[in-house]
């Protein structure tokens, strides 16, 4: 008889997300952990916590009816059960067993996806994706994710990494250096951390004013709120990030069509300001065949951490 909850996770370079979700798809109780904290030797001390934090937040039900753990992580191998080279988590720059570890540890069986994979399957089965069949979820935090999915079917190629649309090229000559090795990465402007850069260099670069100047650290959420206030500065940094977005997007529609590009994350909370620039660079750059809205443009249909929580919690079902 099968059992009436599973354990999701949604490792991000940030946080970790635990979530208790029944059939209904309703998290029940939910936990976070930081996961910057962990340095480049502090995989094994990770995952025990991890497995402290999933077993606390099983408090709230029965553990003997938890059916299993669905993970959802940065460079998650879901034929492998690892992460491997995973460029936003110091401690997963190897080759880290996740899948076997937390199973032995947990003693329940344990799945593991590439986290933007995982938030993928969960807006397809409960949010704006529902009932499509081709699409792509981007995923916008600390890096940009990527899931694909084409025919029904979640695309990871024949080694488990597919889908890392964060690491094609958006600036290819003078591009910012990535933690993954290359240079000019997307996720080095689109993401969070990539849009606070924007806005320092550009700081440096002018003398234009600018309510951003009087921070000492900047953060992305900073430079949005610049931009609400009309901040000149700000609101360009969404529009070149939005452009940058856009012409990519325009790449990836060309390889698999899909139906919508749906946005996950902090970044898709900017709306117009960073929405209309996506929209109107893609179109741009789309060819004729494919231009005129023809593939939408969405927000998730999900809030928060759900769609990871949901999705890496389907896994295990």
């Amino acid at each position: 008889m099968s059992k009436e909850y599973v354990v999701g996770v949604d490792i991000g370079g940030q946080s970790a997300m635990i979530g208790i979700v029944d059939r209904r798809a309703n998290i029940l109780a939910r936990s976070r952990m930081d996961t910057k904290v962990y340095g480049e030797a502090d995989a094994e001390k990770f995952m025990d916590d991890l497995c402290a934090n999933i077993r606390k937040i099983a408090e709230h039900v029965d553990w003997d009816n938890i059916e299993g753990i669905g993970i959802g992580a940065p460079n998650g191998n879901y034929y492998q059960g690892t992460i491997e080279g995973a460029a936003n988590l110091p401690w997963g720059k190897g080759v880290v067993p996740l899948r076997d570890y937390i199973a032995k540890k947990t003693g329940k069986p344990v799945t593991v996806t590439n986290d933007a994979n995982a938030a993928a399957i969960g807006e397809m089965h409960y949010g704006n994706a529902k009932g499509m069949t081709n699409f792509i979820e981007i995923t916008l935090g600390t890096g940009v994710g990527s899931g694909i999915v084409v025919n029904g079917q979640m695309v990871y190629g024949h080694d488990g990494f597919a889908g890392e649309l964060g690491h094609t090229c958006a600036v290819r000559y003078n591009g910012r250096q990535c933690n993954c090795g290359k240079v000019g990465c997307l996720e080095t402007y689109a993401s969070a951390i990539g849009v606070a850069r924007t806005a320092r260099e550009w700081l440096d670069m002018s003398d234009e004013p600018s309510t951003l100047r009087s921070l000492e650290v900047i953060t992305s959420k900073d430079v949005y709120d610049a931009a609400i206030a009309g901040d000149s500065i700000a609101k360009k940094v969404f529009e070149f990030t939005g452009q940058k977005l856009g012409e990519s997007f325009a790449d990836f529609v060309a390889f698999s069509t899909p139906e919508a590009i749906i946005l996950f994350g902090g970044l898709a909370e900017a709306g117009d300001l960073i929405m209309k620039p996506i929209v109107e660079a893609m179109e741009a750059n789309l060819l004729s065949i494919w231009k005129g809205g023809k593939v939408k443009v969405l927000r998730s249909g999900l809030k928060d951490s759900d769609a990871a929580i949901l999705g890496a919690g389907a896994l295990a079902w």
